[in-house]
């Protein structure tokens, strides 16, 4: 069960980048991707940072931090 909730609270938090991050999206769907693995990319980067969140609310806040900058690091790949 826990597995379920990481995975909507990742791809909610890759929606909510997606359009923070306009123009650096690449749909709804995959956009939802990126947030799942932008959770594991920001659950990996803010502890080594000194950074880290607690609950659910935690992980959305970790999910949503990686999924932004997950997209910003790929759309600065698509453009070269």
């Amino acid at each position: 069960m826990n597995l379920l909730i990481f995975l909507i609270i990742g791809a909610l938090a890759g929606w909510l980048a997606g359009l923070v991050m306009k123009g650096r999206g690449f749909g709804v769907l995959i956009n939802m991707v990126v947030g799942v693995l932008g959770a594991f990319f920001g659950g990996w980067l803010l502890p080594k940072l000194g950074v880290s969140f607690g609950g659910d609310i935690g992980v959305f806040i970790t999910a949503f931090i990686g999924a932004v900058l997950l997209l910003a690091i790929i759309g600065l790949i698509k453009k070269a």
